[in-house]
């Protein structure tokens, strides 16, 4: 295979790990400053599995964005909660609560975008947020 620009990035070239907070979860680091210098975006593939995902957690200063590639989700912002299907797009402010919780009988596959990159860096996550009982739901 020959080799790719710095810039290009394979997936099936990109080792997977399992973020802390999170449930049945195999993240891939497409985009970061490891790979391609990448300083103010990070851009990760996900696939969770049936019923699981992440616990409740704020990333302080880092802004998140969720695009659901396939399967369905439901996402939760504080203590509002909406279900999700293939095409939408979540936004997960800094500094607020949220959990993501796959709900359709397949895995979900997601692309997770983080400004400024979120590097899976320990102080940059809080966590124990108890889970909210009920949420109001939009659909």
């Amino acid at each position: 295979m020959p080799n790719l620009p710095t810039w290009l990035v394979r997936e099936s070239q990109v080792p997977g790990y399992h973020p802390a907070n999170h449930t049945g979860t195999l993240n891939r680091r497409l985009i970061g400053r490891e790979n391609v210098g990448a300083k103010h975006v990070e851009v990760l593939l996900g696939v969770i599995e049936k019923g699981q995902g992440a616990l409740p957690h704020a990333h302080p200063g880092i802004e998140q964005v969720c695009y659901l590639l396939e399967g369905t989700a439901r996402a939760q912002v504080g203590d509002e909660s909406a279900d999700m299907v293939a095409g939408d797009c979540c936004y997960f402010p800094p500094d607020i609560p949220h959990v993501f919780t796959v709900t359709s009988d397949t895995p979900v596959r997601l692309l997770v975008i983080y400004s400024p990159p979120y590097e899976e860096s320990p102080d940059r996550v809080i966590r124990g947020f108890p889970a909210p009982a009920t949420g109001k739901a939009s659909t």
